[in-house]
């Protein structure tokens, strides 16, 4: 099948909302590449920032199961991390044969002066709603990410960005 034959997949009628969800998701792919681009980190690297920005110094296996990585594979993650100027590596308080994974305030500070402008733009846009249609609009986005979640095969894992989830820093 030739590229002018492929025709973008049909889903009936589906809502407008529905159809600015998968815009939302595509331009937050795009915010994170431009993102990791200015960083000098890939995909993987990104996220162990994002978990490192929000929780602060975690354990490599602490990372390591907030990534969903082995523990050879978070190593080789802080490696290049740590290579890049973007974390490094302190003794554990708590296990005299332990580290703790510590960002740097330089690359926290780079990644928040994207980050934040968006966040509060954001943020603002649903002060232009009414509390009862505010109140609705995180009811649809709620169920959204319960159905998102349902569909996922959601591991549980932490994400402290998450709207339910507890302050927690293993």
């Amino acid at each position: 099948m030739s590229q002018s034959d492929q025709q973008t997949p049909s889903f009936g009628d589906t809502h407008p909302a529905t159809l600015l969800l998968r815009e939302f998701l595509d331009v937050t792919e795009d915010f994170e590449r431009g993102l990791g681009e200015e960083l000098t980190v890939n995909a993987t690297d990104l996220t162990a920032m994002q978990h490192l920005i929000v929780a602060g110094s975690l354990t490599p296996t602490a990372l390591a199961q907030r990534l969903g990585l082995s523990s050879g594979a978070v190593t080789t993650v802080i490696d290049r991390l740590e290579s890049l100027g973007h974390v490094h590596r302190t003794p554990n308080p708590d296990d005299r044969r332990g580290t703790i994974v510590v960002p740097e305030p330089a690359s926290v500070g780079r990644a928040m002066s994207r980050i934040i402008p968006m966040v509060t733009e954001v943020d603002r846009a649903i002060t232009d709603f009414d509390a009862e249609e505010q109140s609705v609009i995180t009811r649809y986005l709620t169920r959204v990410v319960e159905a998102y979640r349902g569909h996922s095969g959601d591991s549980g894992r932490a994400r402290t960005w998450r709207a339910d989830a507890r302050a927690e820093n293993p």
